[in-house]
């Protein structure tokens, strides 16, 4: 909580749907030490928000355009090391907890218990601790447990951070020569990704792509 000599946690939220934004930020900013400053509609515009405004804390959904809230958290660890980052998500799986984690994110809410377990989840956020909703646990401790007894390694990136970027641009239909300028890289290497794609994921064309950043939770059905 908020004492005389701490102000409240500046909050930069993230969100394609306003709705769902108008929603966050009403649970948030009704907490004496939480404000929403600054809100973005995408991934990429969270960034750029994060380069210019005074925030602590970022708030990121994980399907939105041009940038998921994954590929923001990323880019956000590099750049400001010192901000804390949620990621909250429609997306209930413990893929999503990992990459949150190896993304530099506390952890991650589903939007179903954000009215619950969101407020508590920053809190732990701005005390650099990792967050797990409740009832996640045992879930993640259980399976984590019957990998190590098969000998299975943790959850393996099935994609580098460039293809994913690739994939999910191209899923939006984008085109090559728009993903080209989008990443200042150019069409033909767009090409190549895309190529290399197909062939890791083992399938034909853009409508399997689509379905498969769809499964993911890169773009929303």
């Amino acid at each position: 909580m908020t004492t005389p000599d701490r102000p409240p946690t500046r909050v930069l939220l993230a969100d394609d749907h306003a709705l769902v934004r108008r929603g966050v930020k009403l649970i948030l900013d009704a907490e004496p030490d939480l404000t929403v400053v600054a809100e973005a509609g995408d991934g990429a515009e969270a960034v750029a928000l994060a380069r210019t405004e005074d925030v602590d804390l970022a708030v990121l959904d994980v399907a939105m355009p041009r940038m998921t809230g994954l590929q923001a958290a990323r880019e956000l660890s590099r750049l400001r090391p010192d901000l804390r980052i949620l990621i909250l998500t429609m997306y209930d799986n413990e893929q999503y907890f990992f990459e949150a984690l190896k993304a530099g994110a506390a952890g991650y809410v589903p939007k179903s218990v954000a009215d619950r377990d969101l407020v508590e989840a920053c809190r732990a956020a701005i005390r650099d601790e990792p967050f797990i909703y409740p009832g996640a646990e045992t879930t993640l401790i259980r399976n984590y447990l019957d990998r190590a007894r098969q000998g299975d390694p943790l959850p393996a990136r099935a994609i580098t951070e460039r293809e994913e970027e690739i994939l999910k641009l191209v899923a939006e239909g984008h085109s090559s020569k728009e993903i080209g300028d989008l990443l200042v890289i150019s069409a033909k290497t767009v090409e190549r990704h895309r190529a290399n794609l197909l062939q890791k994921l083992g399938m034909r064309d853009r409508l399997e792509l689509t379905r498969y950043a769809i499964r993911v939770g890169l773009i929303e059905p």
